[in-house]
């Protein structure tokens, strides 16, 4: 996910250096163009597939939009919000490892309590060196 994330950012830099060449009359039409094809979609009964990297790049552009500008995309506003929440919940998630030693086996504790009770003068290391 995080390699087709960056593919489409990257894609877009190209995408908006080509755009920035180009006349404003040609940009408008392109707009108009798109707006057309996108009510055309709003207008399909099934919902559109989006994937992961699709889901972040739509959530971290909206957050350089102001919020009455949202109305350009075809996703509902709420759910750009959840989207921009979980990205943020998966850039702060930590792994929920225990700290430390791993427990040892239930066979492999009474293993040792019976070699310390067996053998009462033996040290701790004595009983590492015997298992």
């Amino acid at each position: 996910m995080v390699w087709s994330f960056v593919y489409l950012v990257v894609r877009n830099l190209f995408a908006l250096l080509w755009l920035l060449g180009r006349p404003r009359r040609s940009k408008e039409l392109e707009i108009l163009v798109l707006r057309h094809e996108l009510a055309i979609l709003r207008r399909q009964t099934s919902r559109p597939r989006l994937t992961g990297a699709d889901r972040a790049l739509l959530a971290s552009l909206s957050r350089s939009l102001a919020r009455p500008a949202w109305a350009v995309f075809s996703i509902k506003p709420e759910t750009l919000l959840r989207w921009h929440r979980q990205l943020v919940a998966r850039r702060w998630t930590y792994s929920h490892r225990r700290l430390g030693r791993p427990p040892l086996e239930r066979s492999l504790r009474e293993l040792i309590v019976r070699l310390a009770e067996e053998n009462p003068r033996w040290a701790y290391t004595r009983i590492v060196g015997e298992l």
